[in-house]
């Protein structure tokens, strides 16, 4: 299997926050049919999606944690009040920093940042990068390498 390219990868954190977005208001019976449906409105052969598959399945594999992690480093903010946008950038964020050792944790900062901009308002990126920022100071390796 070859390795994504930085546009494969940019389409696929859209991709995957456009769904993350969608089951966080309505979690689908059948995960693998809702994907192929899902799938098939993207421009492009399916392949061309496999990271965004990839961290989709990793979110939803690790919502729990994940969102545990969220509440915890969102100081001062009720988790249910966190615009559901905000909420799938973040997860697909934090699911690259915590489980994803390929990726530098600001090269995952950074395209949050960049999705908050083109999904969702100027307060949000600040917030995104807030909770972001924290996490990284957590993780305890270099921000800008891969392990």
């Amino acid at each position: 299997m070859s390795k994504p390219n930085f546009a494969q990868r940019r389409d696929g954190r859209v991709a995957a926050v456009q769904y993350l977005y969608a089951w966080s208001m309505n979690e689908p019976r059948n995960l693998a049919e809702d994907l192929g449906v899902f799938f098939e409105g993207c421009e492009g052969p399916r392949d061309h999606y496999n990271y965004a598959e990839e961290v989709i399945q990793g979110v939803i594999l690790n919502v729990e944690a994940i969102d545990a992690r969220i509440k915890g480093l969102a100081q001062n903010w009720d988790f249910a009040r966190i615009a559901k946008i905000d909420l799938a950038i973040l997860r697909m964020a934090m699911f690259e920093m915590l489980y994803r050792k390929d990726i530098p944790p600001v090269v995952s900062i950074n395209e949050a940042i960049d999705l908050s901009k083109t999904f969702s308002n100027a307060d949000s990126k600040r917030f995104i990068n807030g909770i972001l920022d924290r996490l990284k100071s957590e993780l305890g390796r270099d921000a800008r390498t891969v392990e």
